[in-house]
């Protein structure tokens, strides 16, 4: 093992005396009480802290060593500082990296709990803890003072006015989420202005939020708004971390996404959005950071306390990498667990976030003996009062061992279903075999998330997100086009049960646009008719395309900003009026959104079965039908009264009646009659713009790949006579 390395940090020309107090260990960061500013810094192992004073342009200006240590917290107070002060520390102690420990205070680190971060970082060998190409690579040591290429924190008065702003609460059974990215959305916006576009401001906009709420959108879902790094290998190709999955500041949005330089805007969008009636959502990254391995570079948490903040491997000099980007986070170490928390709480509290969607979320729930749903973070968050409030949403997935954990998280989370997505994309492609799987995913996935009172809602619905083929591209390309990314098309996921109809791309085909369009609505039309919660990927309600590139997390320009011109005209604007229409169903329709699973026993108290399912010939079907590989036709049938609430006499029954043919070939369907009352025509994929009435007793012809819901209300006896034996639901 090396021997442990301790330097002195070359110090400032000018070096000042500031008055400084012992101040407290809590709260933890900068902290303005109206008469100076309380720095408290995390470290279990450091031997000293300087804090480090800026001015405006970023000239180290004083060094201050923090005067207490309590309870692994080092703390002082500044009856001088003020909010705008910039800051940073410099922290001491071994630097022995077989021992998981690299302090280095040659380098300057961003608090883990600033508020805001001002500037970028600048890429230079300064930045590394060890000396870039020594033959002994991080088991070096460099001495080169990293302050001037490094963003600087800032102490931020944290006051404003709310006014009656509160917390939405939308209903889950309620909730569409549109999944969102902050440049993206608003870059190509032409009522934005510009100055305001690819920033917060923008998403205040009227415009925008008038488009939502056509949609019948309730929340929005940003990639990561976390201050975050530019991959040095990106910014030499011309590309940077378009999505935002590389954080360094958990508490502070990111620089580039402020027009104003003031996180009191980021405030003001969430008081806009919430006076539409739409929540915020946050997709945060609390299970890596921007640090890499051990050759990454030494910007915050590896120079503060390795050891503590990230999992290590046996031999300590390395990083277990659970995550693909060469670090984990170690929330089993109370430090950690403690400052993501605070970093949720801060969101949740001070910023009037709604949720929290979490990448790679099972990292978050691994104890060293792997993934546990009674981990201490799953624990620490379904026990605080606030964050049970707020709506929590997991990917329930990553690289490391015993990684796919769909369905496993605890109550109160919601989880993304890749089962759902990849189900509905087969299904509609026409695969084998699909119809079982089908049933399951339409009706809410009970076989996943059917447990410990667990309901629908559990289940994040969707067919397309950042991560992959945008819907228009789902339907026209059968490969990915990633060639623009500089990686030789070897990135990306190979599988995408995406097809292209008869030809790779862009097309004048007629035929082949006419069904790429109705594959479109197909399966828009799935995400919103399913049981669960919808979510849609931005710009795929007027078809925004990537010209095929399913992994554009590096691409920064009109390739991944929404076409808002495109939305405005032609198959655009009918796309975007369609899904409106789908999410207006979905609010009307209580039998669409139901709270608990559909099981097809026959309520007593409500004189109905909730869910029946019928061969296009309008019999139950049999064993035999679901197990046909080549069955892609089949009508499902969901019953309840209008008066959801509380069955009285002389309340309405209302029948739903699904349609759906995902064959090849036209199918003839036959609805069954219910006391001479008409089926009405609520959405025809093939027709977007039908309506009408099916007449008692008459058939109707699908072509393929289509789909249709229709309606009928209707008095009287139950709408569905309970079954001789309890079917099987596939």
């Amino acid at each position: 093992m090396a021997a442990p390395r301790t330097a002195r940090a070359t110090p400032p020309r000018l070096l000042q005396r500031s008055r400084v107090r012992e101040g407290r260990p809590f709260p933890l960061g900068a902290t303005w009480d109206g008469l100076g500013v309380n720095f408290a810094l995390y470290s279990a192992h450091a031997t000293r802290v300087e804090l480090c004073l800026f001015d405006a342009r970023g000239r180290e200006q004083e060094r201050i060593t923090l005067p207490e240590h309590t309870d692994e917290i080092w703390h002082g107070y500044l009856p001088d500082a003020r909010p705008g002060q910039l800051y940073g520390y410099r922290v001491h102690g071994p630097y022995a990296p077989d021992a998981g420990h690299r302090f280095n205070p040659n380098k300057l680190l961003l608090d883990p709990y600033a508020k805001q971060i001002v500037g970028e970082l600048k890429w230079a060998p300064h930045l590394f803890g060890y000396t870039v190409g020594h033959r002994d690579a991080d088991l070096s040591f460099d001495r080169r003072d990293s302050a001037p290429y490094m963003p600087k924190a800032a102490v931020i008065d944290p006051a404003y006015t709310w006014g009656e702003d509160r917390r939405l609460h939308t209903p889950w059974d309620r909730t569409v989420i549109y999944e969102a990215h902050v440049r993206g959305l608003s870059m190509r916006h032409p009522a934005v202005p510009e100055s305001a576009r690819g920033t917060f401001s923008a998403l205040k906009h009227d415009a925008l939020i008038d488009h939502l709420r056509a949609l019948g959108v309730t929340a929005v879902e940003l990639l990561p708004i976390h201050a975050f790094v530019d991959d040095q290998h990106l910014l030499e190709r011309g590309l940077r971390n378009y999505w935002g999955y590389n954080s360094i500041g958990f508490f502070a949005p990111h620089p580039r996404y402020l027009a104003s330089h003031n996180i009191a805007e980021f405030k003001q969008m969430v008081a806009h959005l919430h006076r539409a009636g739409i929540e915020v959502l946050l997709d945060v990254v609390y299970n890596h950071t921007a640090e890499g391995n051990e050759l990454g570079p030494t910007l915050s948490f590896k120079g503060i306390d390795n050891a503590s903040y990230y999992r290590l491997a046996d031999d300590r000099r390395y990083y277990i990498n659970d995550t693909g980007t060469g670090n984990t986070f170690d929330l089993t170490n109370a430090g950690a667990l403690r400052m993501v928390n605070d970093s949720l709480r801060y969101w949740a509290s001070q910023m009037h976030v709604d949720g929290f969607r979490f990448d790679l979320a099972t990292i978050l729930g691994r104890e060293p003996h792997g993934f546990d749903r009674s981990s201490g973070f799953l624990d620490a968050v379904g026990q605080d009062p606030q964050l049970a409030q707020v709506k929590l949403i997991a990917e329930p997935w990553d690289i490391g061992p015993g990684g796919y954990q769909v369905g496993n998280f605890p109550p109160g989370w919601s989880e993304w279903n890749d089962k759902f997505r990849d189900t509905m994309r087969a299904f509609w492609r026409s695969d084998a075999g699909q119809l079982p799987e089908f049933a399951r995913r339409l009706t809410g996935s009970a076989d996943l998330f059917d447990h410990r009172g667990r309901r629908p809602r559990a289940s994040v619905n969707f067919v397309t997100a950042h991560d992959g083929f945008t819907l228009h591209d789902l339907v026209t390309y059968a490969d990915k086009h990633n060639d623009a990314n500089g990686e030789d098309n070897r990135d990306g996921h190979d599988h995408s049960l995406s097809a292209n109809y008869g030809v790779e791309g862009e097309t004048d085909d007629v035929a082949i646009n006419t069904l790429r369009a109705r594959q479109k609505r197909n399966l828009l039309a799935t995400l919103l008719l399913s049981q669960g919660t919808p979510m849609l990927l931005a710009g795929d309600e007027f078809g925004h395309s990537q010209q095929g590139n399913n992994n554009a997390y590096c691409q920064d320009n009109p390739l991944t900003w929404l076409d808002w011109e495109a939305a405005w005209r032609g198959e655009g604007a009918a796309l975007s009026a369609f899904v409106g229409r789908l999410a207006r169903l979905r609010r009307d329709q209580p039998l669409l959104r139901s709270t608990r699973f559909l099981d097809g026993r026959f309520d007593e108290r409500r004189g109905v079965r909730d869910i029946a399912w019928l061969a296009p010939d309008g019999n139950e079907l049999s064993p035999g039908q679901w197990d046909d590989p080549n069955a892609r036709a089949i009508m499902v049938r969901l019953d309840g009264r209008l008066d959801d609430a509380e069955a009285h006499a002389g309340a309405r029954h209302v029948s739903l009646l699904l349609l759906v043919n995902a064959s090849a070939d036209a199918v003839d369907f036959a609805p069954p009659a219910i006391d001479g009352v008409p089926w009405r025509v609520l959405v025809d994929t093939a027709n977007p713009d039908a309506r009408g009435q099916l007449a008692p007793g008459a058939t109707r012809t699908l072509v393929d790949r289509s789909l249709m819901l229709l309606v009928a209300e209707h008095d009287g006896r139950p709408a569905v006579q309970p079954p001789a034996s309890e079917p099987d639901a596939g």
